[in-house]
């Protein structure tokens, strides 16, 4: 029972933050239409909000709460916050939009100095290294399907925070030079994108792969669980891998398609891998005496 109690207090406490992130952004981008000098489409806002409703379905819905019985349910909480919620997020252009939702004072006094402090620069422009998204996202995916660790995100409240954690900041990181939210000063073309699509695959794959033709139950703490949906141990092993091949391949070629017709269109100018322009980026100097941009 202390348990459930603990389950349920965590739960209400990640609804509240995605609540209150979702409020912040909505506050923000009713400010900017209203400002009439970003053209913010609603369609951004509608994006955003589903990617926040993706990340509440992977933590914090009664699906989750599965996630202990059912390696497949697990499975789903992985793809929503790595392959789905994230894209869905940048497609938001969250930057300007939760910049207006906070309180003026605290963009100009916090975010300012955090904006232009070296270190954080030195982080960004390394974070946003496609071979480092890549790389990330990989060894996240694949080590935390490691058993051992596996087991320890399972058997640990803290531990599976954490793995969750990871998976969503290592999405948001894989997705970033895909969507590319905000342009940045880059000397790698936007075509390698699609062999990094590619390539993204590969690591899941592989791993979905063995769990569907493996013939032995490779996570254990699945044997002592209920077996609904008159699922064993095996088959719940082999759904989850036939799940996770399908979805990233199907997700990760919509996105290749994208960004093939986006670069292929004759009227691409300056070719971002989706439409994303700068007037729904940054706002200009004189909409706010002090603005500051916010990523």
């Amino acid at each position: 029972m202390p348990h459930t109690h603990h389950a349920a207090f965590e739960s209400f406490w990640d609804s509240a933050v995605l609540i209150l992130a979702a409020l912040i952004y909505v506050r923000g981008w009713v400010r900017l239409r209203r400002l009439e000098r970003d053209d913010v489409s609603g369609w951004r806002a509608a994006s955003l909000l589903l990617g926040l409703f993706f990340i509440w379905l992977a933590i914090s819905s009664p699906i989750a709460a599965l996630d202990h019985q059912l390696l497949t349910v697990h499975m789903i909480q992985h793809l929503l916050l790595m392959t789905l919620a994230p894209p869905f997020i940048w497609l938001g252009a969250p930057g300007n939009a939760l910049a207006h939702g906070l309180p003026h004072r605290f963009v100009e006094e916090f975010l300012a100095r955090i904006s232009r402090w070296s270190p954080m620069k030195l982080l960004g422009n390394a974070l946003a290294n496609p071979t480092l998204c890549w790389l990330a996202a990989s060894a996240t995916l694949i080590g935390w399907h490691i058993p051992t660790l596996f087991a320890l995100g399972l058997q640990s409240e803290m531990w599976h925070g954490i793995e969750q954690a990871s998976f969503l900041t290592s999405g948001l990181l894989f997705w970033w030079p895909v969507v590319r939210p905000r342009p940045t000063v880059s000397n790698w073309s936007e075509w390698p994108i699609l062999l990094y699509l590619f390539l993204a695959t590969l690591p899941c794959d592989i791993l979905s792969g063995f769990l569907v033709f493996c013939d032995r139950v490779v996570y254990p703490v699945y044997f002592g669980a209920p077996h609904r949906f008159a699922f064993s141990a095996l088959e719940d092993q082999q759904c989850a891998g036939a799940l996770m091949w399908t979805c990233v391949t199907v997700v990760y070629l919509v996105a290749g398609t994208i960004v093939a017709a986006r670069l292929l269109a004759p009227q691409n100018s300056h070719p971002y891998s989706f439409p994303i322009s700068d007037s729904q980026l940054s706002v200009a100097s004189h909409t706010t005496p002090q603005h500051v941009e916010v990523v």
